[in-house]
């Protein structure tokens, strides 16, 4: 196993980081190889805020839910999806009046997969300088506010968050599902996969029971069960529909 392959494969969230500064060279180094992510069509819809300042860093916490670590990483990145430049840059070039579709549905989900790939280049590239991240979707909880914070326009939305810091931490590795679960040959394959959740119950159960001293041992199954019993973020098409995302 190479050295790309050993790192991708042990990533862990860091919450708990160390007093060591991370630089702005750093930060643009991390910027710049999530850069060079595939991007459909060349668009390259996506923006990131880079929040350093304490103040900041404190109320995007607050935003998120309280989640301290935000507060306590040196720096907080935040993975925009941008149409607004894709549509200044083109407006500069068609008739006044013609008619566009920058929010297309299509076009929302190419920002926001753009963001994605973006951002996990970027995870990775951080992680080979030695730093750990944890990705923070709670950056939608109370996005309107967030998007007033860091003065987004129209047609920008955060997608998630991204802690930086020198970890201060070594959490274990927490299992995924089974391969078969997940890869599928030649057409996909209800039954492999519904095997490959029951091993993975299995898995999980055995991990957190481990994890917790026998606190706690709820299947994977179950946990999923419960999170789509529960409505999350239920504001968000609004908010899309606000910040100019038609979504036609």
């Amino acid at each position: 196993m190479n050295e790309v392959m050993s790192l991708l494969k042990n990533h862990r969230s860091i919450r708990k980081y160390s007093d060591r500064p991370v630089g702005r060279e750093q930060v643009e180094e991390i910027v710049a190889a999530a850069q060079m992510a595939s991007s459909s069509s060349n668009v390259q819809a996506y923006s990131v805020i880079a929040v350093t300042e304490q103040a900041g860093k404190d109320k995007l916490a607050e935003l998120c839910g309280n989640q301290g670590y935000i507060s306590e990483c040196p720096v907080f990145l935040v993975w925009c999806a941008d149409l607004s430049r894709l549509k200044a840059a083109a407006e500069r070039h068609l008739p006044a009046g013609a008619e566009t579709y920058e929010s297309s549905v299509e076009n929302f989900i190419v920002a926001t997969v753009d963001a994605a790939l973006a951002a996990q280049n970027g995870a990775v590239a951080a992680e080979s300088m030695g730093l750990g991240i944890v990705y923070i979707g709670g950056i939608r909880n109370r996005s309107q506010e967030v998007a007033e914070l860091l003065s987004l326009p129209q047609l920008v939305y955060p997608v998630f968050g991204m802690c930086v810091g020198y970890p201060d931490q070594e959490p274990g590795l927490r299992p995924r599902l089974p391969l078969e679960a997940v890869l599928h040959w030649e057409g996909y394959d209800a039954e492999r996969s519904e095997s490959g959740v029951k091993a993975y119950d299995e898995t999980m159960v055995k991990y957190l029971r481990e994890r917790t001293g026998g606190m706690k041992d709820t299947p994977w199954s179950v946990l999923m069960a419960e999170k789509l019993a529960q409505p999350a973020r239920l504001h968000m098409r609004e908010f899309l529909q606000r910040r100019g995302f038609g979504l036609k």
